[in-house]
């Protein structure tokens, strides 16, 4: 599918702008510093067990508001990638070995934090055999043997260089949520996310429900990329084609210079719309607003995705 650019005459704001100048950040993308009593208390604890949350390493604008919760997104198999998309600020290069030992210290930090909901992610593994498959099933079954009233949702990469039975592997460890981002249109796959392919993640998607079909599928999108919105309507037909229950929709923030260029920062009422347009497609839960990212309330929503597919079958949907 061809990819194309809005018109500067479409968004005002890129009429004057020359290529190389990044827009300014508006007053609805800015977060205050985060400084609580419980921010410290979480950000302590996750330093004593010597663990790792995309949180930090991804630069999330929630970390203040999630770890004033006692939220916090757990990245397992260590902080560094094998890939290098152009929109992530974790370093890219070649991994340590896993930490055996890393799925127990993820069990005891859910428990210390008292989580009723927790998400684990990790990087891409493309070192490993089974792309850290099998790392994801013990961290989830050391949570489950921990944390009995604790339900998990994971946010995996794509296991693009591993056969079906990595999947496979995940999937019978039973997590309440399965996610795995698109992360953009598929136009943009060659500058964003080179190392990827876009209808490999569908299918991984697709494959999960064809496995476990009450399992909740998950994934996301960043705009102002250099996406339009067709694309992005298309995207929501695909995935709705996949099965997938929940979308998200959040604005791109550019980590560093170096990274992939902010195109434009997309209003909320364009976040809006969209959020409209894609309930319209069916899917059972939407999160769409400037702010929003993958685990962002992930709690929260997991009960609401709940209720919505019991309303779905009682047909009050």
């Amino acid at each position: 599918m061809r990819n194309l650019k809005i018109p500067a005459e479409r968004h005002p704001e890129k009429a004057h702008r020359s290529d190389n100048e990044q827009p300014k950040k508006p007053s609805w993308i800015r977060v205050k510093a985060p400084t609580s009593k419980e921010y410290l208390k979480t950000k302590n604890l996750i330093r004593e067990n010597g663990l790792v949350t995309v949180c930090e390493e991804a630069g999330c604008p929630n970390v203040g508001e999630c770890w004033s919760q006692g939220h916090a997104t757990m990245m397992i198999m260590g902080d560094i990638c094998t890939r290098g998309c152009t929109f992530c600020n974790i370093a890219t290069g070649r991994p340590d070995g896993l930490d055996v030992f890393e799925p127990i210290k993820i069990a005891d930090t859910v428990q210390k934090l008292g989580l009723s909901h927790v998400v684990i992610t990790s990087v891409d593994r493309d070192d490993l055999e089974d792309g850290g498959a099998q790392h994801f099933a013990k961290t989830i079954k050391a949570i489950r043997n921990k944390c009995t009233n604790t339900t998990i949702e994971i946010l995996t990469p794509d296991f693009l260089k591993c056969d079906e039975t990595a999947l496979e592997i995940v999937v019978k460890a039973a997590p309440d949520v399965f996610n795995h981002n698109l992360e953009t249109v598929p136009g943009l796959y060659p500058e964003v996310r080179p190392g990827a392919r876009y209808f490999h993640s569908l299918r991984l998607l697709q494959r999960v429900k064809e496995l476990a079909p009450t399992m909740f599928t998950k994934s996301g999108i960043m705009v102002g990329l250099g996406e339009d919105r067709q694309a992005v309507l298309q995207v929501m037909d695909d995935m709705r084609a996949a099965d997938i229950d929940f979308l998200t929709i959040g604005q791109y923030l550019q980590p560093t210079p170096k990274h992939h260029k902010v195109d434009r920062f997309v209003n909320p009422d364009e976040f809006l719309a969209y959020e409209k347009a894609a309930l319209g497609k069916g899917f059972l839960m939407v999160s769409a607003t400037p702010l929003t990212r993958s685990s962002y309330h992930a709690g929260e929503d997991f009960k609401k995705l709940q209720q919505a597919r019991n309303k779905l079958f009682s047909g009050e949907l």
